[in-house]
């Protein structure tokens, strides 16, 4: 079983100055990549270049520019160089599958603020100094570090990363342990809603509240980058202090709400995965879901749109965005996984739809966001505690339907 830890370094000046190197050559090893493909391919001969070439090349670039490149780690700028590759084999797979390709693009300082060590011992070393009371990692060009432990690590180190969010730096490990010891079986089973009023509603009745952090915040976030946006566009070494006080001040209110949304739905999920041993959930495509609507051109004026609802259907993109159902139904297959319960997936259509009496469907038994009322048998509850209940009902069908 793989599993991941995030720990707060707490480097030095000298330090700091050292990480934001890294990640400024990392960012131009990846960037000359990318530029080597797209020349390759725009020549006559249509060359592709693969990993294997560029990873080849590594030697003579760290020893041509031994002041930057080498003093890396070669693990390293090989992940890097895996990373470009992973990009590039994304993008034939969606034009493939005819979606938007997104060809892999430059990445700009600011945009590229993670390096991966894909073993522990080469480049990097995590507790480098395991005799001092202080937790330390060690990086090859760096030095030791040293790093806010938390939690015990459990399992084996399999890989390191650094990642820089805003001012803060991070180290993150993956390792590699035993399943652990399942939690005690509790009897119960749950199927859960997920809703925009509630965040989501279980098949009990009971409601758990949306914080709606990102709307919360939307007024001082708001402010903040209109500060921002009156600063013109420049290099990020050509910012005053200013300009860098108000992109920093923007970044820390986006870390703020992110992290609210983070700890809200641990909290959440971990509530679920203590209280029952089987947990049904709608298999939404929230990818889908966030599409703005299509345009209508107006057959009668040429260049003119009819309405489309897109202001509204907006709104409601934020408000699916703010809730955060993706990182938490992440979140809770992870901690299902750990503690030994079972999570499963249903299709979602009509189950707010369908009568849990009688099993009439029809659109007109929900007459209104909150209220269902059947048609057929009368039968009257919140609409999302019946679509809750129906989600439990299919989970458990198709439970049983599972080969032993």
């Amino acid at each position: 079983m793989i599993r991941a830890y995030k720990f707060l370094m707490r480097p030095t000046v000298g330090q700091q100055v050292a990480l934001g190197e890294m990640l400024r050559d990392h960012c131009s090893l990846y960037n000359g990549a990318l530029q080597e493909r797209r020349d390759a391919w725009r020549h006559v001969s249509k060359t592709s270049v693969k990993y294997g070439q560029q990873s080849a090349q590594l030697k003579e670039i760290r020893a041509f520019d031994a002041e930057r490149q080498g003093r890396w780690s070669f693990s390293s700028q090989q992940a890097t160089l895996r990373r470009l590759d992973k990009a590039f084999a994304a993008f034939f797979r969606r034009v493939k599958s005819g979606e938007a390709p997104g060809y892999p693009r430059f990445r700009g300082v600011n945009w590229f603020d993670t390096v991966d060590f894909p073993k522990d011992g080469d480049g990097c070393r995590w507790d480098a100094t395991p005799h001092d009371r202080v937790t330390r990692v060690r990086f090859q060009g760096v030095g030791h570090v040293k790093v806010n432990q938390h939690r015990p690590v459990v399992g084996r180190v399999k890989t390191v990363s650094v990642k820089r969010e805003g001012r803060h730096w991070y180290v993150v490990l993956t390792t590699e342990q035993l399943r652990p010891e399942p939690l005690s079986p509790t009897g119960s089973v749950v199927g859960i809603d997920m809703g925009i009023a509630s965040f989501l509603t279980t098949s009990s009745g009971e409601h758990v509240a949306n914080p709606r952090h990102g709307r919360k915040a939307a007024a001082i976030v708001k402010a903040a980058q209109q500060a921002l946006a009156r600063f013109p566009r420049v290099r990020r070494d050509k910012r005053t202090a200013n300009h860098q006080r108000a992109v920093t001040k923007v970044a820390g209110l986006h870390r703020k709400v992110r992290r609210q949304r983070l700890d809200h739905a641990h909290k959440t999920a971990l509530g679920l995965v203590r209280e029952h041993d089987f947990i049904a959930h709608e298999d939404l495509k929230i990818r889908n879901m966030v599409k703005a609507p299509a345009s209508k051109p107006d057959p009668e004026a040429l260049g003119s749109f009819l309405p489309n609802g897109g202001a509204a259907k907006a709104g409601l993109n934020r408000s699916i965005s703010d809730a955060g159902w993706g990182v938490f139904l992440t979140i809770l297959h992870a901690k299902a996984e750990s503690a030994g319960r079972e999570v499963i997936a249903v299709d979602p259509r009509n189950t707010s739809r369908t009568c849990p009496e009688c099993g009439h469907v029809a659109a007109e038994n929900r007459p209104t966001q909150e209220k269902f009322h059947c048609v057929s048998c009368g039968h009257i509850a919140h609409a999302d505690m019946v679509g809750a209940l129906n989600v439990l009902r299919a989970g458990l069908v198709h439970r049983d339907a599972q080969p032993a």
